[in-house]
């Protein structure tokens, strides 16, 4: 059973031990969480303008809507005042800022009824660690603007200890970093990159939905099977997702149980310490980088 927990207070230990059994958290916004999205609805009204970025979609040609993005998402992950409002935010939740290593903050857009490849491709249900993300990975994600139950994201909660068939098994995280993820500007109306998907139908339903304020947070498993929902909102959806780790999981191989994910090489090398920005001892990350 998935429990989904709102502003639970656990320690940070506790909170991985239910995620990683597949339970879903739920925060209300914080200080640094609506610093961040306001950080980001700046940088995303300067891009669009003068045009409403939720809105932007309907005033502007798709080749032009793709450059806009081209630059800001790069312009946004990279940003050093990004990364410290993570860390204010994981103090804010009471992570253990010292062990707790990030993957840069991505400003993700999902268009309705517009365009679905590379810069704004909708993904289909998956689990994370399909892409080579560690079992302990943990997803945290928070929309910018105003969501409804028919732009966010679907939880599938009945495979969490379930196999789904999938094609995980011929992904390999270093070919994606050196062709897939750079050419992510280049899929302006179809999307023809590789990727790991289910071989067989999965049951979609029941499945779990959470509408947040901007600046509310899901976190949850990396070994959550979820999905991208249709947009039929009318509006492009803004989110900011990340990724964390904890040093000691990644020592122990704590996380959640591997039930049917087979990729190889490891995405751990894009890990960056909270405190310093720097990345997890060589040794850890060598000892992921086979199929789990």
């Amino acid at each position: 059973m998935t429990v989904v927990y709102v502003d639970a207070k656990l320690t940070d230990d506790e909170r991985r031990e239910k995620l990683f059994a597949g339970d879903i958290f739920v925060f209300t916004p914080t200080a640094g969480t609506l610093e961040l999205i306001n950080f980001a609805r700046r940088m995303a009204e300067e891009a669009f303008a003068p045009h409403f970025p939720p809105d932007a979609q309907h005033h502007m040609e798709a080749q032009a809507y793709v450059d806009v993005l081209a630059d800001l998402k790069p312009s946004f992950i990279n940003h050093p005042y990004a990364k410290d409002l993570l860390r204010q935010i994981f103090g804010e939740l009471g992570c253990a800022v010292e062990e707790t290593y990030l993957d840069v903050p991505r400003l993700r857009t999902m268009t309705s009824d517009y365009l679905n490849a590379g810069l704004t491709y909708q993904f289909h249900v998956h689990r994370d660690t399909w892409f080579s993300a560690p079992m302990c990975q943990i997803n945290w994600w928070m929309p910018v603007y105003e969501v409804t139950e028919s732009n966010i994201m679907a939880f599938h909660p009945r495979y969490f200890s379930e196999k789904v068939p999938n094609s995980s098994d011929g992904y390999a995280y270093d070919t994606w970093v050196a062709t897939g993820r750079t050419s992510a500007a280049k899929q302006v109306t179809m999307e023809t990159r590789w990727q790991p998907e289910a071989t067989e139908p999965v049951e979609k339903h029941p499945e779990i939905r959470v509408v947040t304020p901007p600046g509310g947070i899901l976190m949850f498993s990396g070994a959550q099977l979820h999905s991208t929902v249709p947009n039929t909102s009318g509006k492009t959806r803004f989110s900011i997702d990340f990724r964390t780790v904890n040093r000691q999981d990644v020592a122990t191989l704590a996380g959640a149980q591997n039930v049917d994910s087979a990729a190889t090489g490891t995405t751990l090398g894009d890990f960056l310490r909270s405190t310093d920005l720097e990345q997890l001892p060589a040794d850890l990350i060598a000892a992921y980088s086979a199929p789990r």
